[in-house]
């Protein structure tokens, strides 16, 4: 099944409220077929064990070949926190506390924001450029006139392999930020690893790590619903491959920190 993208035609006009309400419609309905191909893609979940080769291909790529990436990232993101905030503290004799500020931030927000962004940029990146290779060159088509539907047979396995290793790698990603912020503790702020680490942990609730993964398992959605989207939305050629690609990116990065802030404020209201 090949999910249309913007075949309506409208004639042309000059007056600015039916642009606005054309485009509204438009961008509405382009949301509505997003939804449409993740709702279809968890609904073809039940068959995954057909498709369990190409879900460790795609395990592989979204984990180990984000691995170095993420951890470079997260490592000097726990860094910078702990000596931002370490700075602070030390004027109020509580640098002692550094380690339970970057643990419990790393946790609830930068640690799955930061792994979802550095997902979309790249593992997003590449399923938009990939199947938006397949529709200019009509290899969605060839798929649906041999009854093979492109949303079992190439959304399905990355949402699985998606859902998978953004939880894994934002739970990693907390342990490396972490470790990160303990060196610049003992290095730069005359706190030992020691009282870093029973300060992170003490304070430390099973709540704030199942909101970081809870968050992650919502970006992984919307990581392959907009990129899988974008890539079946594309035309134009090599051009449109590029535009796609580069819409992908961005949607997904406004719509994980968007989500992120929707997801805190309704859990810790």
């Amino acid at each position: 099944m090949i999910i249309p993208y913007e075949t309506e035609y409208y004639e042309p006009t000059k007056n600015f409220i039916v642009k606005l309400g054309r485009l509204v419609i438009r961008k509405s309905r382009n949301v509505g077929r997003g939804l449409e191909i993740i709702l279809m893609a968890f609904f073809y979940i039940p068959f995954a064990y057909r498709s369990r080769d190409e879900i460790r291909r795609q395990m592989y790529l979204a984990g180990i070949g984000s691995f170095a990436v993420v951890s470079i990232a997260v490592l000097f993101t726990g860094m910078i926190l702990a000596l931002q905030a370490g700075v602070q503290l030390r004027e109020f004799g509580q640098e002692a506390r550094v380690g339970t500020l970057v643990l419990q931030t790393l946790c609830r927000e930068l640690g799955p924001i930061m792994t979802a962004m550095i997902l979309a940029s790249s593992v997003g990146a590449a399923i938009t450029a990939q199947i938006g290779t397949m529709s200019v060159s009509e290899e969605l088509a060839a798929l649906d006139v041999m009854s093979i539907d492109p949303v079992r047979f190439l959304v399905m396995p990355r949402l699985i392999a998606m859902l998978f290793m953004c939880p894994a790698l934002t739970v990693y990603a907390c342990v490396i930020g972490t470790i990160g912020g303990g060196i610049v503790a003992e290095s730069q702020l005359d706190v030992s690893y020691g009282m870093y680490f029973d300060n992170a942990f003490e304070y430390l609730k099973m709540r704030d790590v199942w909101v970081g993964v809870q968050k992650a398992l919502v970006f992984s959605v919307i990581i392959v619903g907009v990129s899988c989207y974008q890539g079946m939305a594309t035309k134009n050629g090599a051009a449109g491959v590029g535009k796609n690609t580069r819409k992908s990116v961005i949607i997904s990065i406004l719509m994980i920190l968007v989500a992120g802030y929707i997801i805190t404020r309704f859990i810790y209201n």
